[in-house]
C-alpha cells in the first residue's frame, strides 16, 4: 500500500525531496538538513514490530486506521516518546481513516464514542473539503457502489455498518407474479452440513430463481436447506422439475478439482436432461452482493409472493455482520448469469 502510485511513498518524493534532503530507497527515510528523519514503515502482522523495537518517535503518523488492528495502533503508541528529559518537541499521535473494514468497530469506539471524554479529538472531513479533488466527477464515480460503501465513503457514515446495511426492506416490491416474457435462472450456493451437536448452525443450501425483464430482476422462490449430500441431491432434482426444463440451473462451481467433481457429478447423474453448468463467481463477495445491493436500492429488485421473503430479509438486512449469506451468494450468482445473458448494444469499430 505504501508504494502503490498516489500513496504515501510518491506523494513524499514529490512534496518533501529537494535540495540538501536526501532519499534512503532502502529505509523508506527522508532525512533533513536538519537531521530530522521521515521514516515509512508498515505494520502487517504481530511479527512486524520487531522492526520498531527499541525506536523513539515525536510522531507517528497511521493512514488507513482501520486496516489496523488496535493491538497494533496500542503497541505503536508506545514508540510515541521523547528522546530525553529536555526535549521542546511535542509528542503527537495522529491517523487518518474512511469507515470500513476491519478495524471499523474499535476505531469508532475509540475515536467517536469515548473521544470527548478521553480529549481523543475526532476531526470529519467530507469529501467537498479537499478542493483539489475533482468533486462532482468523483462523487459520479461514487454512485456506481453498493449503498453502504457509498455512504462510508461519500459521506463519512460511521454508523451504516452496525446494522449491516447493503439492504433495506423498504426498498423491495413485493409483487403477485413476474411478467410472463421475464427470462428465469435457477442458482444453487451449495452447502452439505446437516444441524449436529458439534455443529448447531451449519451454512445452508440455497438455491434462488431469477428472472429479468427489462432491466428489472424478480426474485421468485427460494429454497433452502441444512441437511445430507443426497437430501440436497434430491432437493436440487425435485426443484429443477417443478421448474420445468426451460429454467437452466446453475450451481456454484468451488475451486479446485473437487468443485469440477462435483459439477460433472450433477451434469451426468442428476440432471443429465436439464440445462446445467457449474459457475466460478469472481471478485470479492461484498462486491458481488454490492451489485445486487446497488440494483435493489435503486428499485430494480422485486419479490414475488412467497413463505420465503422473511428468512430472505432476516439475512439481507444484517449482511455482512450476520452469521449466514448463503441466499444473497446465490442471488449475486443468479443476476451475474442474467447480465451476461442481457441483450447489449453492438459497437463495431471502423
Amino acid at each position: 500500500m505504501l508504494a502503490q502510485p498516489g500513496a504515501l511513498l510518491d506523494i513524499a518524493k514529490e512534496w518533501l525531496t529537494g535540495k540538501n534532503v536526501r532519499w534512503d530507497h532502502v529505509d523508506n527515510m527522508l532525512t533533513f538538513p536538519s537531521g530530522a528523519q521521515l521514516k515509512f514503515g508498515y505494520f502487517r502482522n504481530d511479527a512486524d514490530r520487531d522492526q520498531y523495537q527499541g525506536a523513539n518517535y515525536h510522531f507517528i503518523g497511521v493512514d488507513e486506521l482501520t486496516q489496523f488492528e488496535e493491538t497494533q495502533y496500542m503497541w505503536l503508541m508506545s514508540r510515541n516518546r521523547p528522546e530525553g528529559e529536555d526535549s521542546s518537541i511535542p509528542i503527537r499521535m495522529w491517523a487518518v481513516s474512511n469507515p470500513g473494514s476491519r478495524g471499523h468497530v474499535w476505531v469508532k469506539q475509540r475515536f467517536i464514542i469515548e473521544g470527548p471524554e478521553h480529549n481523543r479529538r475526532f476531526i470529519k472531513a467530507r469529501l467537498e473539503d479537499n478542493k483539489y479533488l475533482p468533486y462532482e466527477q468523483y462523487r459520479d464515480t461514487l454512485s456506481n457502489l453498493d449503498p453502504v460503501t457509498r455512504q462510508q465513503l461519500l459521506e463519512g457514515n460511521w454508523d451504516v455498518i452496525a446494522s449491516g446495511g447493503f439492504f433495506r426492506r423498504q426498498w423491495f416490491d413485493i409483487v403477485s407474479e413476474a411478467p410472463a416474457s421475464a427470462f428465469a435462472v435457477r442458482y444453487w450456493d451449495m452447502a452439505a452440513s446437516p444441524e449436529s451437536l458439534s455443529n448447531p448452525d451449519p451454512d445452508w443450501t440455497a438455491g434462488v430463481k431469477v428472472a429479468i425483464h427489462n432491466g428489472t430482476y424478480y426474485i421468485l422462490d427460494i429454497q433452502r436447506t441444512r441437511e445430507t449430500p443426497q437430501h440436497v441431491e434430491r432437493l436440487i432434482k425435485q426443484t429443477a422439475q417443478i421448474d420445468g426444463a426451460n429454467v437452466p440451473v446453475i450451481i456454484e462451481e468451488e475451486p479446485g478439482a473437487s468443485g469440477k467433481q462435483v459439477t460433472d457429478y450433477y451434469r451426468r447423474t442428476v440432471l443429465p436432461e436439464y440445462n446445467f453448468r457449474g459457475h466460478k463467481p469472481s471478485g470479492p463477495k461484498e462486491t458481488r452482493i454490492g451489485i445486487v445491493s446497488s440494483h435493489a436500492e435503486a428499485g430494480n429488485v422485486k419479490l414475488v409472493e412467497g413463505k420465503w421473503i422473511n428468512a430472505f430479509f432476516d439475512e439481507a438486512e444484517i449482511f455482512p455482520e450476520g452469521a449466514h449469506d448463503d441466499q444473497l451468494d446465490a442471488i449475486a450468482g443468479a443476476t451475474a448469469i442474467l447480465q451476461a445473458k442481457a441483450p447489449r448494444k453492438q459497437v463495431r469499430w471502423v
